[in-house]
């Protein structure tokens, strides 16, 4: 399947649909044959997530590590954008992961979205020595590491092939929403069509407060089951970005074909 026209609608208001493979439980190959199937398919962006361990059925079930796997997937794909939805801050050092993220961005041909949230999963933080904090405290982190990630890239040789997109996820109306008119480009939120439109409608709020042109920040949000029945509210309260998500051992990216097709029939 091919994507629609971009030239049929403008950019700012095309549909796009993603995978998120989340690579518990699974094989390396077959989170592997997930990506470039996808990619073949035509799906607008790929991503994976950031963590050390699954987040359903046995704890210590098979996983691997997010950003290892972004560098293999961006050169064994060809289309797709890439990226982790989301990063957690509290695991990489800002700099370094400026200089990740500027490293993949070259190994996939400017392909790399920039994930990134505050962290939750508190497995992993005591599994491998990160101090879980508060929630407020993981939050001042990601604040603080923002600037800092943008003022890395910045100094990085060779430079990024493009202004890297950054994607925030998580939903607090206080601090994360903020973070997001201030340095996100990608919004990525959870629940209902009419909680969403709640926050699109804060995050409005912050970007005048911010100075930022609200139109500037693609709205996000997780897809589920049929494009048919879930996809239209949300459509009508600006979301652009739907995300299937796919869980190991198997992945079967089949579930993209309504998506896909739905996907071209809007941006017609």
């Amino acid at each position: 399947m091919t994507s629609a026209d971009p030239a049929s609608t403008p950019a700012a208001d095309r549909v796009r649909v993603a995978l998120q493979i989340q690579p518990q439980h699974a094989d390396w190959s077959a989170i592997l044959d997930a990506a470039v199937q996808a990619d073949g398919m035509g799906v607008d962006a790929v991503f994976t997530w950031d963590h050390f361990y699954p987040l359903s059925g046995e704890p210590e079930g098979k996983h691997f590590e997010c950003w290892t796997m972004l560098a293999a997937l961006a050169q064994a794909t060809q289309r797709a954008e890439l990226g982790a939805l989301v990063t957690c801050n509290s695991y990489r050092n800002p700099e370094l992961l400026a200089d990740m993220a500027r490293t993949v961005d070259h190994i996939s041909n400017g392909r790399l979205i920039l994930g990134i949230g505050s962290g939750w999963f508190e497995k992993d933080y005591l599994e491998y020595g990160y101090d879980f904090g508060t929630a407020g405290g993981r939050l001042n982190a990601l604040a603080e590491a923002l600037p800092r990630i943008e003022a890395r890239l910045g100094k990085l040789n060779p430079a990024p092939t493009r202004d890297i997109p950054v994607l925030i996820g998580g939903g607090g109306e206080k601090k994360t929403l903020r973070l997001v008119a201030r340095h996100a480009d990608i919004w990525h939120g959870f629940g209902d069509a009419e909680r969403v439109a709640h926050k699109h409608r804060v995050l409005d709020e912050w970007c005048a407060k911010e100075n930022r042109n609200p139109a500037d920040i693609t709205r996000s949000v997780t897809a589920n089951g049929d494009p048919g029945q879930f996809a239209q509210p949300y459509h009508d309260v600006g979301t652009r970005l739907f995300v299937v998500n796919q869980s190991g051992p198997d992945y079967d990216v089949s579930v993209l074909n309504d998506w896909l097709a739905w996907r071209d029939e809007i941006n017609a």
